[in-house]
């Protein structure tokens, strides 16, 4: 029998189990997800305290596909819940200091893996927003600078988009809805359909899809080896600690900037993707605080 590599286990907000589970072979997962539903669909979920109605049975069955499918995603679900170690611990503090639920972490993960993603239609970073609505909440997007890559900036970017929807729409599960669907589309939506909840709309084929692939991430992380992911935790990926090096003056030259700081361009433009040039432009003298790494280099 094939066994599968060994990976890591991680809780759903990146504390560490501190124990070892060992890996199943693909066998075993597949016979895990299949032999029938109390081996693993939950008898309950909720997305920001709102419970999804599992008692409907197109509900049911399209949280049941997105666990199916992310559950056996097996790499890119195992470096999702590695690279959650890093990133959630920056977006968690965030959320909370805007009072936005924590299960919103999950929409960073499906939007993009975690990573500064790039989309088809320009969108970008771990929030994957489109240059305009960046601007309207706030962000820097320009040819030197793209804050849609800070990932600070960029989550209370999020936030704000966030807050509006649920003033908007007076839940969660439709904010959620509309950071893909479009406040306007799911407004005309419910005005068309007649009803308020998202489990009772009829979407576009993506945004039907979307708040499922949220829970169902949250549902796989929060349990990883209950969905077939063993964990050693020493391979998941730790924050390297950093220094701030606050400018308000122009940088004509960011590898001799770099080499300046004890670092090379590489290690520059890593820990500071929102930097989209070889120098930075600053005539305004406007603050920026680029990260210098203490370590890992």
């Amino acid at each position: 029998m094939k066994t599968n590599k060994i990976l890591v286990s991680v809780l759903a907000i990146g504390v560490l189990s501190g124990v070892l589970v060992y890996g199943i072979s693909g066998t075993e997962k597949e016979k895990l997800l299949h032999e029938g539903s109390a081996m693993y669909f939950p008898t309950e979920v909720d997305f920001a305290g709102e419970k999804a109605p599992l008692q409907i049975s197109d509900v049911r069955e399209r949280l049941d596909r997105e666990l199916l499918i992310n559950a056996n995603l097996d790499a890119t679900t195992a470096l999702i819940i590695k690279r959650a170690n890093r990133v959630f611990p920056i977006i968690e503090p965030i959320l909370a200091k805007y009072g936005v639920p924590d299960d919103f972490k999950y929409l960073a993960v499906i939007e993009s893996g975690l990573v500064n993603a790039v989309s088809s239609a320009g969108a970008r970073g771990v929030w994957q927003f489109m240059p305009e609505t960046a601007k309207e909440k706030g962000m820097e997007v320009n040819d030197i600078v793209d804050e849609r890559y800070h990932l600070e900036k960029s989550t209370e970017a999020a936030c704000r988009y966030l807050l509006a929807a649920k003033e908007k729409f007076g839940s969660w599960t439709l904010a959620a809805a509309s950071y893909n669907g479009g406040m306007n589309g799911i407004t005309k939506r419910i005005d068309e359909q007649k009803v308020t909840n998202y489990y009772d709309l009829a979407l576009t084929e993506e945004t039907s899809r979307y708040v499922f692939r949220i829970l169902a991430l949250k549902e796989i992380m929060r349990q990883p080896a209950k969905y077939g992911f063993s964990i050693y935790t020493s391979d998941l990926y730790t924050q390297i600690p950093t220094k701030k090096v606050a400018v308000d003056s122009s940088i004509t030259d960011l590898t001799g900037f770099a080499i300046a700081q004890g670092i090379n361009y590489k290690i520059l433009k890593i820990h500071n993707p929102w930097l989209r040039d070889k120098k930075l432009v600053n005539p305004t003298k406007k603050r920026y605080e680029i990260e210098i790494p203490l370590e890992g280099y």
